[in-house]
């Protein structure tokens, strides 16, 4: 190690100690239940993530009054959801992982309306995640579809992955979960 350079593992590996061990039994039903992403336009978005990503639309709320809607998104079996509008809401509060787009009325016919992605200066947010079987057939897919991409999956470093945009600019990651570990493996072994 240089003089210039600080070795963080320490600091690291003290966080981790005292913060990773079992979580309090009271959490346990606890559950990431959705990300938010705002939208301009619900239907770019919405086709881009039916179409493009294979999601359903799993329940619309309007909220008259507050001049918003928002959209769920993700992959489950909508045959189970309950016609009753209050059972409806239950059940896709209890689904994991969803998506949740929120729409502001009328941003879509502001010319000048955008959303900051996260990925620019000031860098925040950084993307989702998105599982395929296969990478590479789902980029090709993706290609046939006019879709962004930020990254295909030969660019760059970490060969295997991609990234995409969704309408508003969001990045998208794609990946498969069974080759991800050599993927990491070869930048996180010393």
């Amino acid at each position: 190690m240089s003089t210039g350079e600080k070795n963080l593992m320490p600091c690291e590996e003290a966080i981790i100690r005292a913060h990773c061990h079992n979580a309090d039994p009271v959490t346990n039903k606890y559950f990431i239940q959705q990300t938010m992403l705002r939208v301009k336009s619900p239907a770019k978005s919405i086709e881009f993530y039916t179409k493009v990503l294979g999601m359903k639309l799993l329940h619309r709320m309007d909220f008259f009054t507050m001049k918003f809607t928002l959209y769920f998104l993700g992959y489950e079996d909508i045959s189970s959801k309950p016609g009753d509008s209050n059972a409806a809401i239950e059940w896709t509060f209890s689904k994991r992982a969803t998506l949740e787009l929120t729409h502001n009325w009328g941003t879509e016919d502001d010319p000048d309306q955008a959303y900051h992605n996260g990925n620019q200066e000031p860098r925040g947010f950084g993307h989702i995640g998105i599982a395929v079987p296969d990478v590479y057939e789902a980029c090709a897919r993706f290609e046939k579809l006019n879709v962004t991409f930020v990254k295909r999956p030969d660019d760059g470093k970490m060969k295997g992955i991609a990234f995409i945009q969704d309408p508003d600019g969001y990045y998208i990651e794609i990946f498969n979960p069974s080759t991800l570990p050599n993927i990491i493996s070869s930048f996180t072994q010393q």
